[in-house]
């Protein structure tokens, strides 16, 4: 499986592996990620989960292990990703990032991709746990969207009305990553991870038409590329209460600002 890996990830990965196994109750490092779907390059970091049958609980801890890796840059932890557990690293000085997520093994036993094993004390009974597992990539659920998309879309327009360019352009951005981007994905039958990948995809000039300049006409005409955007991609899987008076309200709001 690493046998994709190029020598800076692979360099650092041999260095993990033998801290690793040295590390007490450790039971196993997988690898997800690039290492599992494929398209690992020279911009990729590296995704390891650390199976302990208990887990370091401070961050003391978890950054103590990881300065014992290699050169740390710095390190901070994934709360605004919805994952305290996940300690979010930077090694140097030829920078590379890895994300090192410390787990339990009841963690194995729901995944959203069937991990790589990279180390493990006991790999019969590990490849057994995974088999078992419930394996499922995470949809987004169209009424999830509906309910959002019209509140996220007004607050960017009403930014672009008091004249906050930036902050609009933000909120395109943001849109992009959590609803259209997800969205397309689901039309081309790939798993939804934002925007990732997406560039060069089929219907990807709908989310370009979205990119917007520091200029209020341009985002403007941004905003309403994005409300035909989500239109369009909201049909594939209408929602089962689309939000009343939308679009017609929204583009009358637009046409204030």
């Amino acid at each position: 499986m690493t046998s994709t890996l190029l020598e800076l990830h692979q360099r650092f990965l041999d260095r993990a592996l033998a801290v690793f196994a040295q590390e007490p109750g450790l039971a196993a490092v997988l690898g997800g990620g690039s290492l599992v779907h494929g398209g690992f390059d020279a911009w990729s970091d590296l995704d390891l989960v650390l199976v302990y049958d208990a887990p370091p609980v401070t961050l003391n801890d978890k950054r103590a292990l990881a300065m014992r890796l290699g050169d740390l840059v710095s390190s901070f932890t994934g709360e605004h990703v919805g994952e305290p557990r996940l300690l979010i690293t930077l090694y140097g000085p030829e920078l590379l990032h890895v994300d090192l997520k410390f787990a339990d093994p009841t963690d194995l036993d729901h995944r959203v991709e069937r991990p790589a094993i990279l180390w493990a004390r006991d790999r019969a009974a590990l490849e057994a746990r995974l088999d078992q597992a419930q394996i499922v990539w995470p949809q987004t659920d169209a009424q999830w969207l509906e309910d959002r998309a019209w509140i996220w879309l007004h607050y960017g327009a009403a930014k672009l009305g008091r004249g906050e360019v930036f902050e609009a352009i933000g909120m395109l951005g943001f849109f992009r990553e959590q609803v259209l981007g997800p969205m397309l994905a689901r039309r081309l039958g790939w798993p939804e991870r934002g925007v990732r990948k997406l560039d060069d995809a089929p219907g990807a000039e709908a989310l370009k038409a979205t990119l917007a300049e520091a200029d209020p006409d341009a985002v403007r005409n941004a905003l309403q590329a994005a409300v035909t955007a989500y239109l369009d991609l909201r049909s594939d899987a209408p929602p089962a209460h689309p939000a009343p008076g939308m679009p017609d309200a929204l583009l009358r709001f637009l046409d204030r600002t």
